[in-house]
């Protein structure tokens, strides 16, 4: 199953607690037809979503994003310019 490192729940909880994201949103990561997969802030899961809940920091996978991260870490920081960057990385063994 996919693990949230501590700079991921603290990303994922500022943007989900600022006051215009509803209640119990989260980030949704979701398979695209290209290939790719697409991060963007939820209002709720849909069905089917597997829902992982770290320490307040909800997180939504589509079925096809929840298989391809499977035996995945999700990371996430700022860059220089103050933009969020999420950042897909192989489990501590």
């Amino acid at each position: 199953m996919l693990t949230l490192t501590e700079s991921a729940v603290t990303v994922i909880r500022d943007l989900t607690e600022r006051q215009e994201v509803p209640h119990r949103a989260g980030v949704r990561i979701a398979a695209e037809q290209s290939g790719s997969l697409a991060v963007s802030i939820a209002p709720a899961p849909l069905e089917g979503d597997q829902v992982l809940d770290e320490s307040g920091a909800r997180l939504f996978l589509d079925s096809e994003a929840a298989v391809a991260l499977e035996d995945k870490a999700l990371d996430a920081g700022l860059d220089p310019e103050g933009s969020v960057k999420f950042a897909v990385v192989d489990q501590p063994g």
